[in-house]
């Protein structure tokens, strides 16, 4: 079982938040990171991470702060580009399978033009009249 945090520590943390968001830093380069929240606050991670009401209060503010905004923004970006990325595979997938089914048919074609040249020139060169003119 974890202890919780005295009423001193509680205020350290608190305060450092409140510096943070209001880009006023004293001891970070003011990033809004919980490992500047601890160490603006000249805590431990651990004495921070004990401290579980400041830390959701923290994921709040976040969620409404222009970096939360930026992180959800660029989170949106990464999974349209995912999407764009699975889309484009796709594409090319079905692209690929009718670049072989056309390099299949050529290479058929191509080796029933080879029998039918080696037919022809083997073959006697003789016409045959479809039609008669016996019976006029």
């Amino acid at each position: 079982m974890t202890r919780p945090v005295s009423p001193a520590t509680h205020q350290r943390l608190r305060e450092a938040m409140e510096r943070l968001f209001n880009a006023e830093p004293q001891h970070t380069d003011g990033n809004l990171t919980k490992n500047n929240l601890w160490r603006e606050a000249r805590l431990s991670r651990a004495t921070m991470n004990r401290a579980t009401d400041i830390l959701a209060e923290w994921d709040a503010r976040i969620g409404d702060s222009p970096a939360g905004a930026a992180a959800r923004q660029r989170d949106d970006e990464i999974e349209n580009l995912r999407s764009s990325l699975r889309a484009a595979r796709h594409e090319g997938r079905q692209l690929q399978d009718q670049l072989d089914a056309a390099a299949t048919v050529i290479t058929a074609l191509t080796t029933e033009n080879a029998a039918l040249r080696r037919q022809a020139a083997n073959s006697s060169a003789r016409i045959v009249p479809l039609f008669s003119d016996h019976g006029r």
